[in-house]
Parts: C-alpha cells; sequence; structure tokens
C-alpha cells in the first residue's frame, strides 16, 4: 500500500504524564482511515502535532515520501493538510464567502476586493457541499449544520492532498451527514487521503477503508474496516467487554406533573405544543434539524419569548419568567453547545461546578463564601458524574476531553439540585464508555424522582433511555410513542416534513 501519511514512534508528554507513547501507523494514500478512541486516548494531540500546533517528544512523521515536520498551521496548509475541526472556527460577523476566502480575498488592480470574483468562486464551494445558500449571507444566520458545511468548503477552498474531518458530523442533519459521506466519496474517487475521527462507530465503519484505535495514548489495533464489528471497536476502546451500552431501569415514572405544556406558540418557531413530564420519567424529543427541538427547549428554561401558551413546573405557572425564575422552580438545562453556553472554559474546574449554586454557598450579610462547604459538594460531584481523577480542581475547563467537559456542565446543574432537567444533544462529541456513564446518571436521577426531557437526534439514544418519545417535525408534535411501540422506521418518517411523507 502506497503511503499518503506515517508516523513512525510518536511520543508526546504534558510534564510527567504520557499522552501519547509510540504511536505508529500508516495512512495510505487515497484511502480514508477511521481514527477511534475514548476522549483522552491520544486523538487530538497526534492531531495537534499532525496540524502543526504541538511538536513531538520523539518520532517523526513522513508526508508523501518526505520529512514532514511542521513548526506551525500554516505549514501544515503549505503542505496540503487541511482540518475540519469538531469546533467551529468561523467569523460570525463576516458573510460566508469571507470567511472562505479571509485569508486570501480577490483584489481589483486597486487593491478592494473584488467582490464578483469572491461571490462567485464561493457559490462553486458551497455547490460542492450541497448549500443552498447566498455567499454574502452572514455566518451568524446560519444554523450549527450550516457553519459545519461552511468550514468544510473553506478545507475545500486550497487544493489539500490530506483532509483530516473530526468529528464533522457532530452538528448535522441526516440530509446533511448525507451530503457530506456523498462529498466524501467524490474526494475519495478523486485520490485525496482523509483521517476521519468520530465517536459514531456505524459511520466509521461506512466510510472509511482502514481503522486505528488508541487507547491511552497507545495504538492497541488496526486493520481494514471490515475485520471490525461495532463490539470489537468498542471493546478494544475501553479494554473491556460492554455486553450492553443502556443501563437499566429500576423504577417507572410517577404520575404526578413535573412539567406541564399548553398550546405554545411562537410564530414560525414552535406551533401549538401540549405535553406532560411526570416526576421520574425520561421523556425523549426527537425530529430533524430544524424541527424546533432546541428552541422549544430554549422557550422552555426562559431563554426565548413564546406568544400565546402556559407552561408550568410543579404545579406552579411560569408567566413570562427568564432563566433565573425558571431555576428557582427547580429546572435546569444543559445547552446542545457546551462550550460557549455551558462552561467558562478559561474558568477553572471547581468555579464551574459552581456557577448555578453558588448563591446557596454564602453567608449573609456580606454572601461570603463557605468555601469549605463548596469543597465538599465539590468532591461528593466529581464522585458522582466519575470525573477523571486526572483532573484536578484548579485545571480550566478548557482543557478536559469532551466527555469530561459534559460532566462537568452535568454536575453543575446537579448542585442545584433540579426536578426538571432538560438536555439538548446530552452525548454529543461524547465517547461510547463516557456516554454509559452519562446514561447511567440520567437514569440515576431519574430513579430518584427527577423529571428529564431529553432532546437527541440519535435515534438510538432515545430508544435506549426513554420512556416515551415525541417526534417533532416544522415546529409541532406530530408523534408520541411509548416504549412498547418504539420503531426506528415510524420516529424517522414522523420526523419528515408533511410533504416529504405524501
Amino acid at each position: 500500500m502506497n503511503a499518503a501519511l506515517q508516523f513512525e514512534g510518536i511520543d508526546k508528554s504534558f510534564g510527567n504524564v504520557p499522552v501519547l507513547r509510540d504511536v505508529s501507523f500508516t495512512v495510505g494514500a487515497g484511502r480514508t482511515l477511521g481514527l477511534v478512541g475514548e476522549n483522552g486516548a491520544g486523538k487530538s494531540t497526534l492531531m495537534n502535532i499532525l496540524g502543526g500546533n504541538l511538536r513531538s517528544d520523539a518520532g517523526k512523521m513522513v508526508l508523501e515520501d518526505r520529512p514532514y515536520e511542521p513548526a506551525h498551521p500554516k505549514d501544515a496548509s503549505r503542505a496540503g493538510v487541511a482540518f475540519i475541526h469538531q469546533e467551529l472556527n468561523l467569523f460570525t460577523n463576516l458573510s460566508i464567502a469571507e470567511n472562505l476566502f479571509v485569508t486570501g480575498l480577490p483584489r481589483t488592480a486597486g487593491f478592494l476586493i473584488n467582490r464578483h470574483s469572491l461571490h462567485q468562486r464561493a457559490a462553486k464551494l458551497l455547490e460542492q457541499v450541497g448549500l443552498d445558500l447566498r455567499p454574502e449571507t452572514k455566518v451568524e444566520n446560519l444554523s450549527l449544520g450550516e457553519r459545519q458545511l461552511v468550514e468544510i468548503a473553506r478545507a475545500l477552498s486550497f487544493d489539500a492532498r490530506l483532509i483530516i474531518f473530526d468529528e464533522p458530523t457532530t452538528s448535522l442533519s441526516v440530509r446533511e451527514t448525507e451530503v457530506l459521506f456523498s462529498l466524501m466519496a467524490r474526494l475519495h474517487d478523486r485520490g485525496i487521503s482523509m483521517i476521519y475521527i468520530s465517536h459514531i462507530l456505524e459511520h466509521v465503519r461506512r466510510r472509511c477503508d482502514d481503522i486505528v484505535i488508541l487507547r491511552d495514548g497507545q495504538v492497541v489495533g488496526e486493520g481494514e474496516a471490515i475485520e471490525f464489528s461495532t463490539a470489537r471497536l468498542v471493546s478494544l476502546m475501553v479494554g473491556r467487554e460492554m455486553n450492553q451500552l443502556y443501563p437499566t431501569r429500576k423504577k417507572a415514572a410517577a404520575s404526578t406533573p413535573a412539567l406541564e405544556v399548553e398550546r405554545v406558540n411562537e410564530p414560525g418557531i414552535v406551533r401549538d405544543i401540549s405535553f406532560t413530564l411526570h416526576h421520574g420519567e425520561v421523556l425523549g424529543i426527537a425530529g430533524l434539524m430544524g424541527a424546533g427541538r432546541s428552541e422549544l427547549a430554549r422557550i422552555l428554561f426562559g431563554l426565548d419569548r413564546y406568544s400565546s401558551g402556559e407552561i408550568r413546573a410543579n404545579g406552579k405557572p411560569l408567566i413570562r419568567s427568564g432563566p433565573r425564575q425558571r431555576i428557582k422552580h427547580g429546572m435546569a438545562f444543559l445547552t446542545e453547545d457546551r462550550r460557549h453556553e455551558g462552561l467558562c472554559l478559561d474558568a477553572s474546574i471547581a468555579d464551574n461546578l459552581m456557577l448555578v449554586a453558588l448563591r446557596d454557598y454564602t453567608r449573609s450579610p456580606l454572601r461570603l463564601v463557605q468555601s469549605g462547604r463548596c469543597r465538599q459538594s465539590i468532591d461528593r460531584l466529581r464522585e458522582e458524574v466519575l470525573l477523571s481523577p486526572r483532573a484536578h480542581d484548579k485545571q480550566p475547563a478548557k482543557t478536559l476531553s469532551g466527555g469530561n467537559q459534559q460532566k462537568v456542565v452535568l454536575a453543575k446543574w446537579l448542585l442545584a439540585r433540579p426536578s426538571v432537567l432538560i438536555l439538548d444533544e446530552p452525548t454529543r462529541g461524547v465517547d461510547v464508555g463516557a456516554k454509559f456513564e452519562l446514561y447511567r446518571i440520567i437514569l440515576e436521577l431519574a430513579d430518584a424522582g427527577t423529571a428529564v426531557l431529553v432532546i437527541s437526534s440519535e435515534i438510538e439514544e432515545l430508544t435506549g433511555i426513554c420512556d416515551r418519545i415525541l417526534v417533532m417535525s416544522q415546529g409541532k408534535v406530530h408523534a408520541e410513542l411509548n416504549r412498547d411501540k418504539f420503531d426506528r422506521e415510524r420516529l424517522l418518517a414522523a420526523a419528515l416534513p408533511r410533504e416529504a411523507r405524501t
């Protein structure tokens, strides 16, 4: 097999902690390699070395038969290495076209920006990724899925010979994911080499020619994709057999309403939404991107307005109150965008854990923080959510893996002891081992009487942990299924727009 890229004996440590140990494998020319592993396995560190953000302590890289030692991300770009990052790196105040060519805007003879040329070139790239938008559209007006496709279009704007896709489907709808996979197939046919990193193992097996598995900074398995079942991949990733992906419920939901929603409307967003969430129940909301699921969650938590209808928490009406009042009424909301809305990335783990409930740990009249009580609660929370013991309390949240970041966000809300917990994409970008731990926490909360509302794009996740599922399409609830009626095809059919069902 001809090699596009070779890693040979790569080592990397941070202080006394080894992160990569003797990592060696080959990306075949014109082939797609799936790189999988739990959060913290070393994938990001290895890709940062490839991208010129870090230098390895030992070992070497060979790119197209030449030694490759990037000292800066620009070196990687010049060598034809492009990255599609999990976390979006777009300027939201600029247009799509300006983002695509921000480092090389076409100029006129008078050194002004050539808008005609800019928009023509941008339109061709947007067509390649299946994004039907005007090039002059501001990025701030795009959905997360649309922004992800702009990122992909930007990587195609220069002649990349090796493209790294880091969790590219995290924010994409089913249709957008299929557009991406079709695009990857075309790139594959053009002989472009790719590294595909994803926690969705079925996508890896479907889209990749070869697979490499990392665990604790070492290669623990590699070979052609057809050699690996999902169960074998999971076993290699976590270092043990996992006989079940979802924990078992111990108690049935109560009949007492925790959250009641009656005929809630907001023009262009949601239409006539009505449902009841009971104490001890896990209620799922399924639907395609744009169905109104996240918008509904924001309305329920008081972040966005609604024009008519009624919302009650534990029997008490929530009359146009904001998040502060919702929290007082026992509600909590884990947003889908943990990095920008769920965490203070530069703040410590301890400070993030205390964000919501800090007021309850102060003494009047000067509101002095009771540090001893804080430490006790932080220790208890860390144990409850199984936060990595290697992560110390003063460590910035931005240095944690995706799974541990999500545990911090969840623990922050648990400290407020909510009776209603809204979770929007709770396991997005989280590996299979950390997912099981998050599912365990969710179901233990439900068994203890917490009412849980889960929004997820993964149907298997909803059918695995929910007691009941509502299906939304075009801002309206189109179906309701109890656990004994869960069926993937019925859920997908109900999620389609009305015109697609006829």
